[in-house]
Formats: structure tokens, sequence, C-alpha cells
């Protein structure tokens, strides 16, 4: 071997290893259908497989959560919904039940519990606490019933005894409690907009953001041994700051990103780096989720189109620095590439652990 190349040599095994550890530690695009995913919100309030099939092909499994909406079907008829899901594409679908607070003052408690032990018995991997506890619900005083009720307390000991988990959508967008105008991403606008019900900058005799904080947060403190998940970002979607607060505090709380990751972005365009270490920090914690919903009358492949193309955007927001738009975002902002080991835990892992998903 001459000179010259018993230099080039180790400069180029140098450089192959280099760009070898480098695909190693970050997934690109083209990594999307290859990687095991988890999806951990979604509404499959039909026996439309649209969602389902679509998950199937993008190699994600999905959570089907059962959810006391007005408007949407009876919590029997979303259970048996989401039962038809799992028989029709096995191996893909989960579910959490629900329970609803009708009856609130008359045996509430002795109702509940039974249709839990059923839901659970037909393989429920936990509940969904939805806003109207907080922001809908009164009881026969005319006072709105808060998550932190002590009536509560038995069956949420009973839900801990199953060892399920609880996740809860209880508050809404800091942006709720604004003006239209004021408000800092479009979706939100768009959402109140349309639900004027849901907008409390319009009903300011109801709890304040404050009060649903608060009750939440006082909810996880007295139960240390739940295993909860904030939807949504925990309704702290408006600062990474406030939510590392409650994720330091309780450690029995986990959030996902359903319908909010717009709110990341938004506040990256400030600070990215900001951003970026929040989900290294708490990489744990954090889990991937849509808020993704079919119905029977929907039509299945516009469905099916929607859903890859969001689950496809999200992934190069994380696993890419490129520079992106979205509708839901004034700006463009670019993506976390995030490594592979905290896109591993955000897209799959922390669902395993948190909803004892399967694999």
């Amino acid at each position: 071997m001459n000179k010259h190349n018993r230099f080039i040599l180790p400069f180029l095994l140098g450089a192959a290893f280099f760009f070898a550890s480098c695909k190693k530690e970050y997934y690109t695009e083209a990594d999307f259908a290859s990687v095991k995913k988890i999806d951990t919100h979604t509404h499959l309030n039909g026996e439309n497989t649209g969602i389902s099939e679509q998950a199937k092909a993008d190699n994600f499994t999905i959570l089907a959560v059962n959810v006391d909406v007005p408007g949407y079907p009876p919590l029997d008829e979303q259970r048996r919904f989401a039962l038809h899901q799992i028989k029709s594409v096995p191996g893909t679908v989960s579910f959490l039940t629900a329970f609803t607070l009708q009856g609130w003052d008359s045996a509430w408690t002795a109702r509940t519990i039974p249709w839990l032990k059923e839901s659970f018995d037909q393989g429920a991997l936990g509940i969904k606490l939805w806003k109207n506890i907080g922001m809908t619900y009164k009881d026969s005083t005319g006072r709105f019933i808060m998550v932190d009720d002590p009536k509560f307390d038995s069956v949420v000991q009973y839900i801990i005894d199953q060892d399920k988990t609880i996740m809860g959508h209880l508050g809404e967008p800091k942006n709720c409690w604004l003006p239209i105008e004021q408000m800092t991403v479009n979706n939100d606008r768009h959402y109140f907009k349309e639900h004027p019900e849901y907008h409390m900058f319009l009903h300011p005799e109801y709890p304040s953001y404050e009060d649903q904080i608060n009750a939440r947060d006082h909810f996880i403190e007295k139960h240390p041994d739940m295993r909860f998940v904030g939807a949504h970002l925990g309704s702290l979607e408006w600062s990474v700051d406030e939510l590392a607060k409650r994720l330091d505090k309780f450690p029995n709380m986990a959030v996902d990103m359903a319908e909010r990751i717009s709110h990341l972005q938004h506040q990256s365009l400030a600070d990215y780096d900001k951003i970026r270490n929040f989900f290294i920090r708490y990489q744990d914690r954090l889990i991937y989720a849509t808020d993704s919903e079919i119905k029977d009358s929907y039509n299945s492949d516009d469905v099916r189109k929607q859903v890859h193309e969001t689950w496809k955007a999200d992934w190069k927001y994380f696993v890419t620095d490129d520079k992106m738009t979205s509708e839901n975002v004034n700006g463009e902002f670019k993506g976390l590439k995030l490594p592979r080991t905290v896109v591993d835990k955000i897209y799959r892992a922390n669902a395993m652990r948190w909803f004892k998903m399967p694999g």
C-alpha cells in the first residue's frame, strides 16, 4: 500500500462509519412505512373500517376512544362499534370506554361500576373523561360538577384496582377563553367559531380556564396511583413550560398530542430549541395521537386519504428538520428531527407503557 492510500483508507472508513451512525441515530421520511407506530386517539363511530384499514396499511395500531359527547352514538353503541372494528381488522384496534354523568344525583356510582366492569371484561384498556365534566354537567343544585368531586373517588379507585388507564380531556385550550381573532392557531379559530357553546369567552358565567386546570391537577394529586394521560397536551398546549411543571410534579401523568401539534409548531416559531429540548427531556411522557374520526356516513376513501396525509405530515415534522407549513399555523416552522430513540417512544413505547397497548 502506498503512502497516499495509507491515509485515504482510514478517512473513507471513518466517513462511512460516521454516516452509518447518523443514519442509525435518526429516521427519515422514507422510514414511515417500515416503523411500527401507534395512534392513541381516534373515534371510530361506526362500522366503517376506513381508518382501521389505513392504520394497518401504514403500520399503525390505533386506540378507539369512546366518549360521552352530544351528537355521538350512545356509549353502548360506541362500544359495539369498537368491538366490530377489533374483529374486522384484527391486530389493529384497541379501545377505551367511557361513562355518562346522567343520573348523577341518584345512585350514579352503583350504576357506573358495573358498566365499567362489563367494558373491561370486553377488553377496554381504560376510560375517557371528557370536558363536559367541568363545562356542561351540573348537579341538582345547579353547581358545575368538577373532576375532583369526591363522588368520583370510588369509581376512580375501581379503575386503578383493575390496572386501567384514565384519559382526561379536561378543560379546553387556553384559546377557548379568548376572542376568535386573538387565538393562536387556526384550528382553534375554526372549532370555536363552529361550536360557540364551548367558546368560554362567550360564557363568563362558566368555570374559568384556571378553575378547570386546578380541578384537574387536584384530581391527579388525589390519586397518585392512577395512570393518567392528559388528552390534547393536558389542556396546557399553550406553554411547554407550564406542561413541564405538571410532568415534574405528577409522575403518574403523561399527555397525548391529539389535535394540538399545531400549538407546538406555533410555539416553535418563537423558540425552536425550547420545543425540541422539551421533547427530548420528556420523551417518556409524550404520546402520539391525532383525534381522527370516522362515521358510517363518511366516505371511506376520503377519510383514508386524510388520515394518511396527517400521519405522514406529522412523521415528517418529528423526524426531519425540513421547513414546513400547515393550514393551522400562520408562519413557516422547522421539523424537530428527533433522535430515533425519542421517536420510538412517542410513537410506540409510551403507548404500550401508559395504556398497556399490545406492541
